[in-house]
This record gives structure tokens, C-alpha cells and sequence, in this order.
């Protein structure tokens, strides 16, 4: 390993093990104190901290297309972070106010480490994808090789071992050695670096959000293996995470806020060139780093990338009707509990003692508060102004 691996892998367990601390009781009270005395700001200004990743879209269209100010909320420019790390210690002192968080890790946050939080909405559905090696061309090829997570508690952990099991590979966690044949190694790793470590052949896939795909094809270092959303039907990815006390004192406050981010995947839909735009590095806000030619190849795909992908078997689920990536807020109340399942059977680092404990149903009720985002799609049209069926129930369908 050169020494640019060895520091990429350094500085991501680093990252990974400040996360897992944090994400305990004892890590937390330092920064829920922080938070504490940042509380008496009773008048604060939406302060978004986010990843530059497609995760993050309807908060910053929200915030660029002046959303949150025609409801009335004084937002600030967001905050531009670069691991899951610096979002979650922002937003548990204090420093932000609403964040976008991987799905398992508000059930990690809430219950682990007692973080005061609900998820008030989804932030998108879809949105990720499992990216190998050119060479490879199946999911068994993976076995004795390594892949790259962008965290334990992650959609993608969850489906990446969904996707392993069922093709006789066991996911496995090793510091030293090899694995072997039928084992695939999996590291924690920022998004940002997973590119590079694909195209030095470091790792021999990776599975983590958009635009980090379409960028590793745009180079020619890796090929889409299986989109997220072609084994779980319509997935949520990132949910937005906001604070108790502010959902407790400042609920009309917390209601315009969903209100501008629903406003803001409906847009989306209906403007996903513009968006690709919007969150370019060309824009003038600078969101992301990201040319706006990756980003439409994630929110405008053509055509005929659909095509392709039924044919390198990208897609076996044609009739999902899958969007690479697609925006609806209601958090589905199925998915959750099914999710709380799956990370009972998911193989983690770090104290998942609390897992154990978690009744599906029950953690469900006590990490969303879905209130103010159904009177949100209400307002809207209802679930059909997104093409949905007009219901607050699903079955959730997983078929890997």
C-alpha cells in the first residue's frame, strides 16, 4: 500500500471512529451540552450543514431557489462538510439546526447515543449504486476482494450485504489478511475518496451515493454494477434530521421549513436540468464540486442509459420504473421498521447492544414525526402530485 492509501484509509478510520464515539451516550454529552447552551438563541436561522452529495438536494434547491424566504424562514448560505463525522458533531452542538443523515443512522443517533431528534421527512429515494472494477461483472466476482462502505450504519451497508448473501458471500470486517474466497472485506470510507481508491485498484467497488457513480464511469475507472434502488423498491437514502426542541417550541417555524423542502423535490422533479445546474460548482453558490455534466448523468439521465443498464444487468427490475435518483418527502412508516429489521441482521462495528433492544413499530413512532411533512404534501397536491399512490402506507419490496 502506497503511502496515499495508507493515509486515505487512516483518515477514514479516523473519521469512523469519531463518528462511533459521538454516536454513544457518553461521546454525545459533551456536544449536547454545547447544543444546551446554544439553545437560548430562541430566534436562530435555519443553519443547514450537509454532504456534497445529490443526498443534500432539496435542501440546497431550497436554500437556491429562495424556498425557505417565500415562507418566511431567515436561512443561512449552508454548510459544506466532507464526512459524516463533521455533520453529525455540527449538528448535535448546535451549530446546525437541520441536517440530511444516512436513513440507519438516525436509528443510530436516536437510540444510541439519546440524541434529541426526529426525522421530519425523506430527503430523496434511490440515489446510490454499487460501482466495481471494470473487469468485474457479477457480485460473486467480489468475492476476496474489498469493498468500500460510507459508513456502518448506511442504506448502503444494508443493501451491499442484502446483495452478498444472496450470491454465497459472507461481508466480513478485517483489519489484516486477505479475505478469503467466499468473504468480501468491507471498509469505511469518505465518499470523496472512493474514486481515487477504485481507480488505484485499492478497493474493487464501492457502494455510497450520487454523484460518486456517474463519476468513477465519466473516468473510466469503473462501471455501475447494481443501482440501490433495483433491490430495494424506492428506498430512502438521506432523511432530514432536525432538533426536538425545536420541533417542541417552534413548530410552526419547523412547518414552514417542510413546507419550502417539499416545494423543493416537487421542483426538482420538474426541473431536474436545472437542478444538475443549481448544484454545480459553476453556479454561483458553489454547493458541490461536482461539474453539472456528472450531475445531470444522475438527475437528467438520457434514455439510453436505461437501456444499457437492463443490458449489463445494472437493472434486472425494469419494471420498478426506477429513477437513478427521485425525490418524495413522506416518510413511510414500512420502511422504517423494515429497515430496524435489516440492521438486526447487518453486520456492524461498534455497540449495536441497542439493536437488540428496538421493537420495529415502536422505534418508528419515536424517531419520525411525520406531522408536519404530511400536512406539507397535503398542501402540495398530495402523494399524487409525486406520482405516488394517495396513501401514508406501502409494502416495501426487496428482491436482490
Amino acid at each position: 500500500m502506497s503511502a496515499d492509501e495508507f493515509t486515505r484509509f487512516d483518515v477514514s478510520r479516523r473519521q469512523m471512529l469519531k463518528l462511533s464515539a459521538l454516536l454513544t451516550a457518553g461521546g454525545a454529552a459533551p456536544l449536547l451540552r454545547a447544543y444546551e447552551a446554544r439553545a437560548q438563541e430562541a430566534d436562530a436561522p435555519l443553519r443547514i450543514g450537509y454532504l456534497p452529495i445529490t443526498d443534500a438536494t432539496p435542501l440546497l434547491v431550497a436554500h437556491g431557489k429562495g424556498f425557505f424566504e417565500e415562507q418566511g424562514i431567515k436561512a443561512e448560505k449552508p454548510v459544506r462538510l466532507r464526512s459524516w463525522a463533521q455533520v453529525l458533531e455540527a449538528f448535535v452542538s448546535g451549530q446546525v439546526n437541520a441536517v440530511h443523515l444516512l436513513s440507519p443512522m438516525t436509528v443510530w443517533a436516536r437510540f444510541g447515543s439519546k440524541a434529541p431528534a426526529k426525522v421530519v421527512a425523506w430527503n430523496h429515494t434511490s440515489g446510490s449504486g454499487l460501482s466495481v472494477l471494470p473487469h468485474i461483472n457479477s457480485v460473486k466476482d467480489l468475492g476476496g476482494t474489498t469493498v468500500a462502505i460510507p459508513f456502518w450504519y448506511s442504506i448502503h451497508n444494508v443493501v451491499l450485504q442484502i446483495l452478498l448473501r444472496e450470491n454465497g458471500l459472507t461481508p466480513v470486517s478485517k483489519r489484516t489478511g486477505k479475505p478469503e474466497a467466499n468473504e468480501v472485506n468491507l471498509v469505511v470510507m469518505a465518499p470523496a475518496d472512493m474514486v481515487p481508491a477504485l481507480a488505484s485498484k485499492q478497493i474493487s467497488g464501492y457502494i455510497v451515493a450520487e454523484p460518486f457513480n456517474a463519476a468513477a464511469e465519466a473516468l473510466g475507472v469503473g462501471k455501475m454494477l447494481r443501482f440501490t434502488g433495483d433491490v430495494w423498491k424506492d428506498h430512502a437514502c438521506c432523511l432530514v434530521f432536525m432538533h426536538e426542541r425545536d420541533i417542541q417550541q417552534r413548530p410552526e417555524w419547523v412547518q414552514r421549513a417542510v413546507n419550502a423542502m417539499v416545494k423543493a423535490q416537487l421542483w426538482t422533479r420538474d426541473h431536474r436540468a436545472e437542478t444538475a445546474a443549481l448544484l454545480s460548482k459553476n453556479d454561483p453558490n458553489q454547493y458541490t464540486p461536482h461539474s453539472t455534466e456528472v450531475l445531470t448523468k444522475v438527475l437528467a439521465p438520457p434514455e439510453s442509459d436505461e437501456s444499457a443498464y437492463i443490458k449489463s444487468g445494472a437493472i434486472i427490475h425494469p419494471d420498478w420504473r426506477e429513477r437513478r435518483i427521485d425525490f418524495q418527502p413522506y416518510p413511510y412508516p414500512s420502511y422504517t421498521e423494515e429497515l430496524v429489521r435489516r440492521l438486526k441482521d447487518t453486520l456492524v462495528e461498534g455497540d449495536r447492544g441497542f439493536l437488540n433492544t428496538l421493537d420495529p413499530a415502536a422505534a418508528g413512532r419515536e424517531l419520525v414525526d411525520d406531522r408536519f411533512v404530511k400536512a406539507a404534501v397535503t398542501a402540495a397536491g398530495g402523494m399524487a402530485a409525486f406520482g405516488l399512490p394517495e396513501s401514508f402506507t406501502r409494502t416495501e419490496v426487496i428482491a436482490a
